[in-house]
C-alpha cells in the first residue's frame, strides 16, 4: 500500500488551520502537506515497522527524561515547516526552550521543525521520497536526521551544511552534539 496524493493546488489552498481541521474531520486517516499544498495520505504500517518504530521512540524517550532539555514526539506529530509543508516523522526531537518562547497552541500542529527527526522506512515507503523528505527537514531547519533504512541494512544521516553519510549496517547512532550522551541502540531496529 502507498500512499495517495491529492492535488488541491491552485484550485484550492488550504490555510494551516484549515488543514488542521481536515485532519480533525478525519482521525482514522494520517495526513501530511507537501509545500506545494498536496494532502499526502499516509497508509498504516505492518506490524513489523510499528514495532521498531515503538522501540526508536521508547529509547529516544528513556534518553528525553534524563537529559531533561527537550520532548519526544512520534509519529503522529505534525509539525509546519518553514516552507508551509505540515509533517509528521516517525519520531522526533524538540529543545523545551524553542518550545516554550513560541508558546504555541498545545491542541494544533506544532509551527517549528524539531531540532532531530527519524524516518524509518517500511516495507512500502520509497526509499526516494523518503531521501527528499529528509532534505526537505535539513532545507527548514532540523540540525540532525536518521533516515534508517531495514531493507538495504543502512541507516542515511542528514545534518545542515554536510554531505549524507550513509552507514552500513551499524550497530548504534550517536547523537552527536545535538542530542549529547544519546546513543541509538539499532538492536531490533535495522534487523
Amino acid at each position: 500500500m502507498t500512499a495517495l496524493i491529492l492535488n488541491l493546488s491552485p484550485t484550492i489552498e488550504l490555510t494551516d488551520d484549515q488543514f488542521f481541521e481536515i485532519c480533525q474531520n478525519n482521525q482514522d486517516l494520517r495526513f501530511e502537506r507537501s509545500a506545494q499544498g498536496e494532502i499526502i495520505i499516509m497508509p498504516p504500517t505492518g506490524w513489523e515497522s510499528g514495532n521498531r518504530n515503538s522501540r526508536l521512540n521508547q529509547r529516544l524517550s528513556n534518553w528525553a527524561d534524563i537529559d531533561g532539555t527537550g520532548l519526544v514526539f512520534d509519529s503522529s506529530t505534525a509539525f509546519i515547516l518553514l516552507n508551509r509543508a505540515t509533517r509528521s516523522p516517525d519520531a522526533a526531537w524538540v529543545q523545551k526552550e524553542r518550545i516554550t518562547a513560541l508558546n504555541p497552541d498545545p491542541a494544533k500542529f506544532l509551527p517549528m521543525a524539531p531540532d532531530f527527526v527519524v524516518e524509518l522506512r517500511s516495507a512500502t515507503d520509497s526509499l526516494q521520497i523518503l531521501q527528499r523528505k529528509m532534505q526537505e527537514y535539513i532545507e527548514n531547519g532540523v540540525r540532525l536526521g536518521w533516515l534508517i533504512d531495514p531493507q538495504n541494512q543502512r541507516v542515511e544521516i542528514y545534518q545542515l551544511g554536510q554531505e549524507v553519510k550513509i552507514l552500513q549496517s551499524p550497530t548504534s547512532l550517536s547523537g552527536e552534539d545535538i542530542l549529547p550522551g544519546f546513543i541509538l541502540d539499532l538492536a531490533q531496529i535495522l534487523s
